[in-house]
C-alpha cells in the first residue's frame, strides 16, 4: 500500500486550468482517469488525510504511486480526452458500463460496392449503418423478411455472392424476388445502392414517404387495368405496414430521442435506454455497472453518455437525449454531443406528457433488470460459496456462516415500532422462517428507540432459543443438562424443529457501532456466546464488529459484501411491509374509536370485508350493513364517523349499545 504523501505534487506545480489527470500504480498502469475544471482544486481533494476520504477513494490513492495531468483549452476538450483515455487504458477504478448481453443490430454495409443487409453483433464497423439494438436476432430477421418484398437488397455472404457470379445463376432469393440479384447483373451497382439507401432510410424512420409511394403505384396500376401488378403492390404496402406495427408508436412522428433511466443501490446500477426514431421505438439496450468509485446519479449519467456516444458516428446521436437527472456538466456535455452530431442536441429531464410517461416505462425496465441481475447473481452456487468463504475470513469465523439472521427496526417518529428477522441459509433466503416483532418497550429501561428496540427483539428471540435447549435437555436427561444424542432445537416427540430453535452462525444488524454494541449486550444477557455478530452501516457499507473501534471494509466487488447487502435490504423490506400493515390497521381502528358499540370484533369484520381504510370510506351505509353483525344504525354511524358528520346515535341506556 502506497502513502499518497510520497507522490503528492508540490504546491504550485498543478495548474489552475481545465484538464485531465491520470493516477498510475507502481507498475505504471493507469488505475484512474478524471477531468476537472480546475486541476489544482480537484487533485488537492485526493491528498487529504486518509480518514477524511471515502473508502473507495482511499483504496484508489493508496493503490496509485504517481499522478500526471494534461492541460486542455476548454472543458469540452477535457470531456473528449477523458473518454479517449478511459477507452485506451481501461482503468480499474473508473465506472465502466458493460452490456449485460451482446445485443444484435440490423446492419446495412453501405461501405461495400454492393451493400448487404445482415445481423451483426460486437464492435461497429466503419461505413456501416446500424439500426437497433434489438432484443432478439429473430426479431430482426422477421422485419427483414417483410421488407425484402419492397427493398430486395442483397443479404447473402461474400462467398455465396462470388460463387453465384461465377456460375451465372442467382440464389433462391433471387428467383423468388426477395433479392434483386446484383451478383448476375440483374441490377446495376448504382441502382442496388439506391435500393439499399431506401431500405436504410425506411429503417431510420422515413417510413410514411415509402408507404405513400407504394400505395400511389398500386392505384396507378389499378387504373391501367394491370391488376396483377396492383395486387403485388398491395401486398408490398401490407408488408410495410406490418413491419411498422412491430415497433410501437410512443411519441410524435418527428421525434428522434434516446430515453435513459437507471436504478441503483450502494453497490451496482442498472441502466436501460429506448432508442426512439421517427416517434417509434427502434431498439432497446441495457447495462449493469459496479460502483467502484463514489459517484452520484449525475456522475453515473455523465459517464454513461460519454461511453454510449463516444465511439459512435454522427447519425447515432439523436436530437434529444432524455435522462433521469442532468449530468454533472450538462452544458459541456450538450456542447460535446452537438459537436458529434453536427447540430444542436438537447440533454434534458422530461417533466410531463408522453416523454415523461415513456421515461417511467424505461425506469421500470431498469428496476426489473437490476432485480434480475441480483437474482441471477444470488442464485449462482459458485458466487454463494465465495460469499460465505469471504465472510468467514473477514469476520474471523471458525466455519462458514451457513445460517445467517438479519434484524431491522422500523417505526414512524417513534410510533408503531416493529422489527423484522430474515433468515438466509447457504446464501439463499428461507422465507418460511422469517419473523415479525411488535416492539412492546419492555426492555431494561422501557425505551423504544432503535437501540432499545434491537435489544428487546434479540433478547426475546434468543431467550426462546435458550429455553428450547434447556427444555430439550430436561426432557431427555431430567437434569437440565444436554445428554448424549440430544439435538437442541428438535422436538423429541415429533422430530420437528421447535420455533426459534435453531441458532444462527451469524447475526447481522442494520446499523453501525451503536447497534452492534446493543445487540452484543442483549446476547450476553441471555447467555449466548457461540453466535457471531456484525453490523452493516448503510452510508459507507462498513462492517462493524463488537468491541472494535474501526470497521472492516470489504472490497466493493466482494461477494461477501453483496450477500450482507442482500440480507440488510431484505430485512428492511420485510420490516417496512409489517410497519405499513400495522399502521394501516391502527389508522382504521382509531378512526372508528368514537363509534359506540363498535368493538374489536366488529372492527376486525370491517377490515376483513373492505381491506383498507380507503375502501371503507368509499363504502355506502347499505354495503356496511351487509357485513355480518351490523344493522342500519351501526352502519350509518360508521359511515358518518369516517365522513366526519356522524349522526347522534340511539343508545340503549341499559346496555350502552347502539339501537338498530
Amino acid at each position: 500500500m502506497t502513502n499518497p504523501a510520497s507522490y503528492r505534487p508540490k504546491p504550485g506545480e498543478v495548474p489552475d486550468s481545465p484538464g485531465v489527470y491520470r493516477f498510475r500504480d507502481p507498475q505504471g498502469r493507469v488505475v484512474y482517469v478524471g477531468k476537472a475544471k480546475s486541476l489544482r482544486q480537484r487533485l488537492a481533494n485526493y491528498f487529504q488525510p486518509l480518514h477524511a476520504l471515502h473508502p473507495r477513494t482511499q483504496q484508489m490513492v493508496t493503490t496509485a504511486a504517481s499522478v500526471e495531468w494534461t492541460v486542455v483549452g476548454t472543458e469540452v476538450e477535457a470531456l473528449q480526452l477523458e473518454y479517449s483515455w478511459i477507452k485506451e487504458f481501461d482503468p480499474r477504478f473508473n465506472v465502466k458500463y458493460r452490456d449485460d448481453k451482446s445485443y444484435p443490430y440490423l446492419a446495412v454495409t453501405m461501405g461495400e460496392e454492393f451493400p448487404r443487409v445482415q445481423v451483426l453483433r460486437g464492435a461497429k464497423r466503419k461505413g456501416t449503418r446500424y439500426f437497433g439494438p434489438y432484443t432478439h436476432a429473430w426479431a430482426i430477421r422477421e422485419t427483414v423478411d417483410l421488407l425484402l418484398r419492397v427493398f430486395p437488397v442483397r443479404t447473402c455472404s461474400t462467398g455465396v455472392f462470388k460463387r453465384a457470379g461465377q456460375v451465372g445463376r442467382p440464389c433462391l432469393l433471387g428467383y423468388i424476388d426477395k433479392c434483386s440479384a446484383p451478383c448476375v447483373g440483374k441490377i446495376s451497382p448504382e441502382d442496388h445502392r439506391a435500393l439499399a439507401q431506401e431500405f436504410a432510410d425506411f429503417m431510420g424512420g422515413d417510413t410514411s414517404r415509402h408507404v405513400r409511394r407504394v400505395e400511389a403505384q398500386m392505384r396507378e396500376a389499378a387504373a391501367e387495368m394491370d391488376f396483377e401488378r396492383a395486387a403485388r403492390l398491395r401486398d408490398d404496402a401490407g408488408a410495410l405496414r406490418k413491419a411498422l406495427e412491430k415497433s410501437a408508436v410512443v411519441l410524435p412522428d418527428a421525434t428522434d430521442a434516446d430515453v435513459f433511466a437507471l436504478a441503483d443501490d450502494e453497490l451496482e446500477a442498472a441502466v436501460q435506454v429506448f432508442h426512439v426514431r421517427g416517434g417509434r421505438i427502434r431498439g432497446q439496450r441495457g447495462w449493469v455497472v459496479e460502483k467502484v468509485e463514489d459517484v452520484s446519479a449525475a456522475d453515473l449519467v455523465q459517464h454513461l453518455l460519454q461511453q454510449v456516444y463516444g465511439g459512435e458516428s454522427a447519425d447515432a446521436v439523436p436530437r434529444e437525449v432524455l435522462v433521469p437527472v442532468e449530468p454533472t456538466d450538462v452544458e459541456q456535455t450538450t456542447a460535446w454531443l452537438s459537436g458529434l452530431r453536427g447540430s444542436r442536441v438537447d440533454v434534458r429531464v422530461p417533466q410531463r406528457g408522453d416523454k415523461r410517461a415513456l421515461m417511467e416505462t424505461v425506469e421500470r425496465n431498469a428496476t426489473g433488470a437490476l432485480a434480475l441481475h441480483k437474482t441471477r447473481r444470488g442464485g449462482d452456487l459458485t458466487s454463494r460459496s465465495l460469499a460465505l468463504q469471504e465472510l468467514q475470513e473477514a469476520l474471523g469465523l471458525d466455519d462458514a456462516p451457513l445460517r445467517i439472521e438479519c434484524y431491522d427496526v422500523s417505526h414512524l417518529q417513534g410510533s408503531e415500532v416493529v422489527a423484522s428477522m430474515v433468515v438466509f441459509e447457504d446464501g439463499l433466503p428461507r422465507k418460511g422462517e422469517y419473523r415479525k416483532f411488535n416492539v412492546r418497550g419492555d426492555g431494561p429501561d422501557g425505551r423504544t428507540d432503535d437501540l432499545a428496540s434491537m435489544d428487546e427483539v434479540l433478547t426475546r428471540r434468543f431467550r426462546r432459543h435458550v429455553d428450547a435447549q434447556l427444555a430439550a435437555a430436561d426432557e431427555l436427561t431430567g437434569s437440565g443438562e444436554v445428554g448424549p444424542g440430544v439435538r437442541p432445537g428438535i422436538d423429541p416427540e415429533t422430530g420437528r424443529a421447535r420455533r426459534f430453535a435453531y441458532a444462527p452462525n451469524l447475526v447481522v444488524v442494520d446499523g453501525g457501532q451503536p447497534q452492534v454494541e446493543a445487540a452484543a449486550a442483549a446476547l450476553a444477557r441471555v447467555g449466548v456466546t457461540d453466535v457471531a455478530l456484525c453490523g452493516l452501516a448503510k452510508r459507507l457499507e462498513e462492517v462493524w464488529l463488537p468491541g472494535e473501534d474501526h470497521p472492516v471494509v470489504l472490497p466493493r466487488s466482494s461477494e461477501g459484501l453483496y450477500l450482507l447487502q442482500r440480507l440488510r435490504d431484505e430485512a428492511h423490506r420485510f420490516a417496512i411491509t409489517h410497519h405499513r400493515s400495522k399502521r394501516s390497521r391502527t389508522m382504521t381502528t382509531s378512526a372508528l374509536d368514537g363509534v359506540p358499540g363498535l368493538g374489536p370484533a366488529r372492527k376486525q369484520a370491517l377490515m376483513a370485508r373492505f381491506g383498507t381504510l380507503k375502501a371503507l370510506r368509499a363504502a355506502t351505509a347499505e354495503e356496511v350493513a351487509a357485513v355480518p353483525g351490523f344493522g342500519p344504525a351501526t352502519a350509518a354511524a360508521v359511515v358518518g364517523a369516517l365522513a366526519g358528520d356522524a349522526p347522534e346515535p340511539a343508545v340503549d341506556t341499559a346496555t350502552g349499545e347502539l339501537v338498530d
